[in-house]
């Protein structure tokens, strides 16, 4: 989740124009409704004390027979025994016979009762306290009552909704083509929100909350993440246009494979940029993955070549090739991308067993003719959308996954590893709608 609020707080922009734009389509021509919402304290109801019971005194035993007059009853046959009478003790011979004088009980005093001395009279009687209200009754004529919690009244509120007519339809989807969703593809996702709705009234954030569930809808069938597969080594080819991120791309998949337990190699294959071979040597050393390298102007197919040879040898999981970035309208530097996969096949057939493209999100509608022509020359297998957090129309994902249905396998929002991450349709449709999950 951490990602997600990361991802929602760096789409602001796509975020916050949509929003801007279904407002301004829900105030014009929308109406206030008045809602009843809950206002339930965040204190539980207080629960009413159990009174003590109580407890009967005990009864006065009834008088009954004496034990002696008890007569045998089957379960008790014997009547009770009385108390023995003493029997008379002989005198003893030879002693006198001289009575024993015991001393005489003194006679009980008779005690008087105290009498009741007469209590002085208060000369300034005081007046009895008021007694306190148990309650504020100011916070309980504005608290409503456990009924009107329970039925779901509260305070009245204010929200514009606006009926779905045509004209509204209509300016859906203007406001979808301009966030770069494409022509084809906003008709699409606006009929489908209509369906069943026209006539009703609707308020931006339902207006929100469906157009999130339907961009969700296109997304989740290419959101799937890199296949892994059980050869080895497994050859990840990496192409793009001229800084699309590729070889930051690079470095933060072979960091995380790395931490997954994978063994990585990486060859630099951008021979023609400096910078791109030091840049991929630095992520190679935070993440203990080695690079392999070549001269500066080396033919790039020899150097994917001699890094395959160098993957198999050592046993290597995967092995990713950066490549240098090419327009697409430049033929002859696409020539040389297909001339790295024929090569790669002479040592493996199967290679390249992934090809991925990454795509820059500021460069919109762009996107949809790279893609066109590179899965043409390289065989595309997914796609890593980067810089989605410095664009305000990361909408043409949607028009990418709803045109050619290519595996959407990551995304990224910045620099640190961990701006690049597995995509998911739910989150990135929140987040670029600005809806609330």
């Amino acid at each position: 989740m951490a990602f997600f609020k990361k991802l929602k707080d760096r789409l602001f922009k796509s975020s916050s124009k949509l929003e801007e734009g279904l407002d301004a389509i829900v105030q014009d021509g929308g109406e206030e409704d008045v809602v009843e919402t809950v206002s339930v304290s965040d204190e539980p109801d207080p629960q009413p004390v159990p009174e003590p019971e109580q407890v009967p005194p005990p009864a006065d035993p009834q008088p009954g027979p004496a034990p002696e007059d008890v007569p045998p009853s089957p379960e008790h046959p014997d009547p009770v025994p009385a108390d023995p009478v003493p029997e008379p003790v002989e005198p003893v011979p030879g002693m006198p016979e001289t009575p024993i004088e015991y001393p005489a009980e003194p006679e009980p005093v008779p005690v008087e009762p105290p009498s009741e001395a007469p209590q002085p009279v208060d000369p300034f009687p005081l007046d009895p306290l008021p007694e306190m209200p148990t309650s504020d009754p100011i916070a309980e004529e504005s608290r409503p009552g456990f009924l009107g919690r329970i039925l779901g009244r509260g305070t009245p509120q204010t929200v514009v909704r606006r009926v779905l007519d045509d004209e509204m339809l209509e300016q859906l989807e203007e406001l979808l083509i301009a966030s770069d969703m494409g022509v084809d593809t906003a008709l699409r996702v606006a009929a489908n929100m209509a369906e069943g709705r026209l006539g009703r009234k609707l308020s931006t954030e339902e207006i929100k909350g469906l157009l999130s569930e339907e961009i969700a809808r296109i997304m989740e069938p290419v959101a799937k993440p890199l296949p892994l597969y059980p050869t080895k080594p497994q050859v990840v080819l990496v192409v793009g246009v001229n800084g699309s991120g590729k070889t930051t791309t690079i470095g933060k998949l072979a960091s995380q494979f790395r931490a997954a337990g994978k063994t990585v190699v990486i060859a630099a294959g951008d021979t023609f940029r400096a910078a791109a071979v030091e840049q991929l040597q630095v992520w190679g050393e935070r993440a203990g993955v080695p690079v392999l390298t070549a001269p500066e102007g080396s033919d790039p197919a020899s150097l994917a070549f001699d890094a395959l040879a160098q993957a198999q040898r050592d046993g290597a999981d995967l092995l990713m090739i950066d490549t240098a970035g090419r327009l697409q309208n430049r033929a002859d530097l696409m020539e040389e991308l297909a001339k790295i996969v024929r090569v790669l096949r002479k040592k493996d057939p199967d290679a390249p067993h992934n090809t991925l493209l990454v795509l820059d999100a500021t460069t919109g509608q762009n996107a949809l003719s790279q893609v066109e022509t590179f899965r043409e020359l390289a065989d595309v297998s997914g796609l890593v959308m980067t810089k989605l957090d410095g664009t305000a129309k990361g909408g043409v994902l949607v028009a990418l996954a709803d045109r050619f249905g290519l595996p959407i396998h990551a995304i990224g929002v910045g620099e640190q590893i961990d701006d690049l991450q597995p995509f998911d349709p739910d989150e990135f449709a929140q987040a670029l709608t600005g809806a609330n999950g």
